[in-house]
């Protein structure tokens, strides 16, 4: 079986990462999923972005099982594999260390939602994890980090809120594809770099009122949507 335009569609995402200046080195990566097959294709683990190509991604299943490729898969596969067994309506994984969220991962602080921008993409706060416990630490890391996300999902809906900051690690975000969980990551990371200056500005300051959350997120994303229709 050939997954050659699965490849190609997390290759692309994973370079579009890379083109907005979201990730140093390989503090990166980025996976989408083939549902009906069970194999997702993901970044292999070590390789820089100026030398990554297509015949680099490599396809493994839900049990982490390396079905094709040469390469070792990222290491966190098993971060990405959690989370899309668990999050069954979503499609692509990214995952980075970009600056101002992964400031308020190591601050172990959510993102408030303060204005019309963020409540645009993500229904009201950006969650935090819980710290990771001491056993899960030494049970399988990158498998616990998934844990991590899932426990903080717990009530929530990940496609109202599609990102996620990891306590004291960095920002994971999803979406239909890989291309759209790209997309997340960008406006993650601006939506984190305003969160901060709004706070610097006024400590203060809570969150927006919530009937213009509701009014933004809904007009985009309810079901009476109309925002960006025409």
């Amino acid at each position: 079986m050939s997954y050659s335009d699965l490849k190609e569609a997390a290759w692309a995402a994973n370079m579009e990462l890379n083109e907005r200046g979201l990730v140093l080195y390989t503090w990166g990566n980025v996976s989408q999923i083939d549902r009906d097959a069970g194999v997702l294709a993901i970044k292999p683990s070590g390789v820089s972005y100026d030398k990554l190509t297509v015949d680099d991604m490599v396809v493994v299943d839900l049990d982490n099982q390396v079905v094709e490729g040469k390469l070792k898969p990222s290491s966190d596969t098993r971060t990405h594999t959690h989370l899309y067994r668990h999050f069954e309506t979503i499609g692509g994984i990214t995952h980075t260390h970009s600056t101002h969220a992964t400031a308020w991962a190591q601050a172990q602080q959510p993102i408030p939602c303060f204005g019309t921008t963020h409540a645009d993409y993500a229904y009201g706060e950006i969650p935090c994890t819980a710290v990771m416990r001491d056993e899960q630490i030494e049970r399988d890391y990158e498998e616990e980090t998934g844990v991590q996300i899932t426990e903080a999902f717990a009530g929530r809906n990940p496609v109202e809120t599609p990102m996620v900051i990891v306590a004291g690690h960095a920002p994971f975000t999803w979406g239909k594809d890989a291309a759209e969980s790209v997309y997340n990551a960008v406006v993650l990371e601006e939506v984190a770099r305003m969160a901060l200056y709004t706070r610097m500005i006024d400590p203060t300051r809570g969150p927006l009122k919530q009937a213009i959350v509701d009014k933004h997120y809904l007009r985009k994303h309810g079901k009476n949507s109309y925002y960006g229709q025409g």
